[in-house]
């Protein structure tokens, strides 16, 4: 049985066609205007019509960034995007015959990963997308958890730092804010300023003036052994870990898998990571302790779990 999993991103539409191994047989990208919400549904109904043609398609999941209704068939609320209240499985099933899921980005992910990926020998786990923000997926005893409201997993905006920095989610202190590609972002441009003399790594990588520098700056700097970024990075780890410890204690998964582009730092990110996870966890050496993975599944995740998500 084939579906097609489409992920909607800030600025571009990534859509493939899915077997039941989690195999992408063909694949079909479109660009996105995250004020434009109908160029959006028009962009994803062309791509389900390029994917179907020759193909028996059983169903269609979409991925969106954003808070899902319970019944998985609109956005209650989305950063980037201007849905709100948005009846998008309706606004879809306009142009596409087939029977639509909806599903927040980070649980399509997260399931790939547990179908397909790292987690696929579990039946418990979490996962940590690590983008710009940081989103979240829970799955417990084999079933992805999505709440009394269709929000559970929103890991990033639990409050880390009582005061904190500004997170666009209106509130001060979450989680995404120190554990982020924003993050890292953040610290490195502080850094450049602070530490002129051991910043030109980052900002040669930048091309320009400290206040260019991105995560993927840092990663790339860190992995070509400069030893700011190393430190940069190290410290991004540290607050993954301590919240991974947060998360161990309230759902005690198996597995934290961790994904995003900074995972290509390898043990540059996931040694602090764990480290840090193991000097937060309670009950410490009475208890058994979850293992923190790298993602398997990169970029492909979101749209290999919304089609996965359609077939169930």
């Amino acid at each position: 049985m084939l579906t097609i999993g489409v992920d909607i991103g800030g600025t571009k539409i990534a859509a493939g066609v899915v077997d039941e191994d989690g195999r992408l047989l063909a694949t079909a990208t479109f660009p996105t205007d995250p004020t434009d919400p109908r160029a959006i549904e028009l962009a994803v109904i062309t791509a389900v019509a390029q994917l179907r043609e020759g193909r028996e398609i059983a169903g269609v999941g979409v991925a969106a960034a954003g808070y899902i209704s319970p019944r998985r068939d609109g956005v209650v609320f989305a950063p980037n995007i201007a849905w709100r209240d948005y009846p998008l499985r309706d606004r879809l099933s306009a142009g596409i015959d087939l029977p639509i899921v909806i599903e927040n980005d980070a649980n399509a992910a997260g399931w790939a990963e547990f179908r397909f990926g790292s987690g696929r020998h579990v039946e418990n786990m979490v996962m940590l997308t690590v983008g710009t923000g940081l989103g979240g997926a829970i799955v417990a005893d084999g079933r992805l958890l999505r709440g009394a409201f269709g929000a559970a997993g929103e890991i990033g905006h639990m409050e880390m730092v009582p005061r904190g920095h500004y997170c666009g989610c209106g509130h001060e202190g979450c989680w995404e804010m120190y554990a982020s590609g924003r993050a890292l972002a953040r610290a490195a441009r502080n850094a450049a300023v602070a530490y002129p003399d051991r910043a030109h790594a980052l900002v040669e990588a930048a091309g320009g003036p400290g206040q260019k520098i991105k995560g993927t700056h840092v990663t790339e700097a860190a992995m070509a052994g400069d030893p700011l970024a190393v430190e940069l990075l190290a410290s991004l780890g540290t607050w993954l870990g301590a919240g991974i410890s947060d998360l161990a204690a309230i759902v005690d998964p198996e597995l934290a898998v961790v994904g995003g582009g900074v995972v290509g730092a390898g043990e540059l990110l996931m040694g602090p990571t764990r480290e840090s996870f193991r000097r937060n966890l309670t009950a410490r050496g009475f208890r058994g302790e979850l293992r923190i993975e790298p993602a398997e599944l990169g970029n492909e995740a979101g749209m290999v779990g919304a089609a996965d998500l359609a077939r169930h």
